[in-house]
């Protein structure tokens, strides 16, 4: 949530930056600007009124003193008309700050100064490409083809179970998953991140705290009863650790871990785009947060990307780096890098990682701050990354290892799998 201070100090700023991601802040930024006026004015309205209480509350000691009863029952019925005066002021001045919130929380964030203007991913900033050609052998399959052939994922089993988008994975294909997990995991932690289990269902309160809540409820799963949600990715749960919390100046930065599986309601298309494990509804994801002070994100952000990249050409895979434009940024971020994997097989490009800087965005509406080098409060920054999603680095790894013979585990996993070769 942008802070009341950003449309205090520059409004016409935000605006201006807030069209970079087509959004029109303008109507929200009067209503707020107007809002807080009327609270401003309601304050000092209602300090006068205390300062005038504290007045009249001195003199009535001293007129009972003095004998003049009626006169100090008059000044009491006076207090007492002001405190009711003050209640109602209070009281409209509870709903100024409420209205004000309601109006902020529908800005997106403030895109940084790199991102450019775009409308979606194809105004997106390729920045870096790497990793090996990939050569198919004739006849080339993609992975659900594969999937079918090896019998590791059943995708009709998942729809029988469940419904399209939860697949099952079988054999090979479900050890191949345990081992990408605990992969990641351990370059993760090798790097300094410290491990963490989260729930996979969390409050209102934690979605509002990373942002997906309001924007983006209707592609969450919603178990009404007890009014949680399934977490769409780690970062929710993770994030929300630091949730109304001021860290020390000996506990910042933060780096943290998980694994989790995610879940997300997506409206899907049809055709080869959402076909096997290119759109799930359930999947798996490691995911690294780093809380940081504002002064060492950029830097942070830049070691986060490095570190995703490192786990790609460890699996040896063709990759492309972005910098999203910002039509195509999400809602929360300030700057967002997202990696693709070639899929040669379908000749095109998976995401399969998207790492982001919040900046203060989530720890506004966090309450997440830290004391810095002088003892006083400032917010956050919050970062998070996948490292790494698996559905697409799975058709990745199928369809460009295969071969006539079988398909090729990288040998980064084989301890991990136990197997060089899905045949």
């Amino acid at each position: 949530m942008l802070t009341l201070k950003m449309l205090r100090d520059d409004p016409q700023a935000v605006v201006e930056k807030l069209k970079i991601k087509n959004f029109d802040a303008q109507p929200i930024v009067d209503k707020v600007l107007e809002l807080d006026a009327r609270r401003r004015a309601l304050q000092t309205e209602s300090d006068a009124l205390l300062a005038e209480q504290k007045q009249l509350a001195a003199e009535i000691g001293g007129l009972m003193k003095q004998g003049l009863k009626d006169k100090a029952e008059q000044v009491k019925a006076k207090v007492a008309e002001l405190k009711a005066r003050s209640g109602e002021l209070i009281e409209k001045m509870d709903t100024a700050a409420k209205d004000m919130e309601s109006s902020l929380v529908l800005m997106p964030n403030i895109p940084c100064s790199l991102i450019k203007p775009g409308k979606g991913a194809e105004d997106n900033e390729i920045v870096k490409m790497g990793g090996p050609e990939v050569n198919l052998p004739e006849n080339a399959l993609p992975h659900w083809e594969l999937a079918k052939k090896y019998d590791i994922i059943d995708f009709d089993l998942g729809v029988k179970i469940t419904g399209a988008g939860f697949p099952v994975y079988k054999g090979k294909g479900a050890k191949l998953q345990r081992a990408l997990i605990n992969f990641f995991l351990d370059c993760n932690t090798a790097a300094g991140y410290k491990e963490v289990e989260p729930p996979v269902m969390v409050n209102k309160e934690s979605g509002f705290g990373t942002g997906q809540l309001p924007d983006k409820e209707g592609q969450m799963y919603h178990a009404e009863v007890d009014d949680f949600y399934m977490v769409p990715t780690a970062e929710v749960p993770v994030t929300n650790i630091f949730r109304d919390v001021i860290l020390a100046a000996d506990e910042i930065p933060q780096r943290l871990t998980a694994y989790t599986p995610c879940f997300r309601r997506e409206a899907g298309s049809y055709g080869k785009d959402v076909r096997g494990l290119n759109r799930l509804h359930q999947f798996d994801k490691v995911e690294i947060v780093r809380v940081e002070k504002p002064e060492d994100s950029y830097k942070a952000l830049d070691d986060m990307v490095a570190h995703v990249e490192s786990l790609v050409n460890k699996l040896g895979l063709k990759y492309r780096i972005l910098r999203l434009c910002g039509g195509d940024m999400s809602f929360t971020s300030a700057i967002t890098y997202d990696f693709e994997l070639w899929s040669a097989a379908q000749q095109r490009w998976l995401e399969i990682s998207s790492v982001s800087n919040f900046e203060t965005y989530q720890a506004n509406r966090l309450h997440l701050r830290y004391r810095d080098a002088e003892g006083k409060t400032q917010l956050a920054h919050t970062l998070n990354g996948s490292s790494l999603a698996l559905p697409r680095v799975v058709a990745a790894l199928l369809e460009d290892n295969q071969t006539p013979d079988g398909i090729i585990i990288p040998e980064v996993l084989r301890p991990y799998t136990g197997f060089d070769k899905i045949d």
